[in-house]
C-alpha cells in the first residue's frame, strides 16, 4: 500500500512540477535574461545584438513599431500589448500597433 502511494505521489509530483515555470509568478521580469518567450511575464524574448544574447522586455504599446506575429524562441521586434493590432497603415511604413 505505501509503494502504491508512492507511486501514485510520485507521478502526481512529475505532472505538476512542470506547471510552475507556466504560472505567471514564476515568470521573468523585464531586463532579465530569457532563452525563449515563454520565459517572460511579457511574452517577448527580445535579441540584445550589442551584448549578444536575449532580455525580456515589454510588448508594444500604442503607436510603436512591431511585428504582427511571432515565431520562434525570441523577437527582433515585440508584439503589441492586449487590446492592440499590429497592422500597417501605409505600404511603405513600418508595422505599428493600433486599437482597431
Amino acid at each position: 500500500m505505501a509503494a502504491a502511494l508512492a507511486l501514485v505521489a510520485g507521478v502526481l509530483a512529475g505532472a505538476v512540477l512542470p506547471l510552475w515555470s507556466s504560472l505567471p509568478q514564476y515568470k521573468k521580469k523585464i531586463t532579465d535574461r530569457c532563452f525563449h518567450r515563454s520565459e517572460c511575464y511579457s511574452g517577448c524574448c527580445l535579441m540584445d545584438l550589442d551584448a549578444g544574447g536575449a532580455f525580456c522586455a515589454p510588448r508594444a504599446r500604442i503607436t510603436m513599431i512591431c511585428l504582427p506575429q511571432t515565431k520562434g524562441a525570441t523577437n527582433i521586434i515585440c508584439p503589441c500589448r492586449l487590446g492592440l493590432t499590429c497592422i500597417s497603415k501605409d505600404l511603405m511604413c513600418s508595422h505599428r500597433c493600433h486599437m482597431i
